[in-house]
């Protein structure tokens, strides 16, 4: 009988391991999240420990110190910019040793409206959500709470970070899963080869013609982008098949506020003369390069 317990003890001991084994399988380790700096203000800094510690209670998510990110970041010359190519984004992240990290602008500032309206304070923050393996952004959004002193509007400000945690948790998930699903399909497809057009000057240019849009397009520069002034720039690698025509678009350097979406669109309006190497069309990738300024009202 003793005999017996403990063969059945041992059975359903190997049942739980393999059950935990699956579990550990299906759910994989928790996303390593950084949140770093968001500016040098109270506002700024109270807003960044508010969302790592609303982050932590996902337990999807292993939330980092928030003085080690500070410092890894700050090791590698980070200086606060939320306009990063998918190098630097993916050097971040390495330096942090995180599988995600948010970086963002945040503050609490008066606001005079004129007219009949009294002044308030709004308390905003700009949310960047990156891939450290990637360098992509999986999520930008603007937060923004207005009341009548900067306690109130900080406080509401605080609230919606937080209601907000479990969605920026599913965003890093999604991220995730589409990473795996995509370096899948890169092994088990066969990837066709696509030129790098050649810098001007150099051997590699002679007898190549680069591609040259029918028409240039300009993206829109978006109402996100124009409430806060934005100035910045966004790097396209666009892919042309032998006919000139778009067949891929993958944002380098990124800038949120839509203008990453805004470049992406427009892109993929344009039709292009295709490349071509001694004559011949070649399907090519090229970087496309788009510099934003906030329009001058006259």
């Amino acid at each position: 009988m003793i005999r017996l317990r403990r063969k059945t003890g041992v059975l359903l001991l190997a049942l739980l391991l393999a059950l935990a084994s699956h579990a550990h399988a299906a759910w994989g380790e928790p996303s390593r999240v950084a949140v770093l700096d968001f500016g040098d203000s109270a506002s700024a800094r109270r807003a960044a420990d508010e969302l790592a510690d609303a982050l932590r209670s996902d337990p999807a998510l292993s939330v980092l110190s928030r003085a080690q990110s500070r410092a890894a970041a700050r090791g590698v010359g980070y200086r606060g910019s939320l306009n990063l190519t998918l190098e630097d984004a993916r050097s971040l992240g390495a330096a942090a040793g995180c599988d995600f990290f948010f970086a963002g602008d945040a503050d609490t500032v008066r606001r005079s409206p004129g007219g009949a309206r009294p002044d308030y304070f709004e308390s905003y923050a700009s949310l960047f959500l990156v891939s450290s393996h990637t360098g992509r952004l999986a999520l930008w959004e603007r937060l923004s709470a207005e009341a009548s002193s900067t306690d109130a509007a900080e406080k509401k400000l605080i609230e919606q970070l937080r209601s907000r945690a479990r969605d920026y948790a599913s965003a890093a998930a999604r991220a995730r899963d589409a990473e795996r699903a995509e370096r899948h399909l890169a092994v088990e497809r066969d990837t066709p080869v696509i030129e790098d057009a050649p810098g001007e000057g150099s051997l590699a240019a002679k007898d190549f013609r680069v591609p040259l849009p029918y028409r240039r397009l300009r993206p829109a520069y978006t109402d996100e982008a124009a409430r806060d002034s934005v100035e910045a720039t966004v790097d396209a690698l666009v892919e042309l098949d032998e006919r000139g025509e778009v067949t891929n678009v993958e944002i380098a350097r990124w800038a949120g506020y839509g203008l990453d979406e805004s470049v992406a669109r427009t892109i993929r309006q344009m039709h292009f003369r295709p490349a071509l190497r001694a004559g011949a069309p070649v399907a090519t990738r090229v970087l496309l390069r788009y510099n934003f300024r906030k329009p001058k009202v006259d």
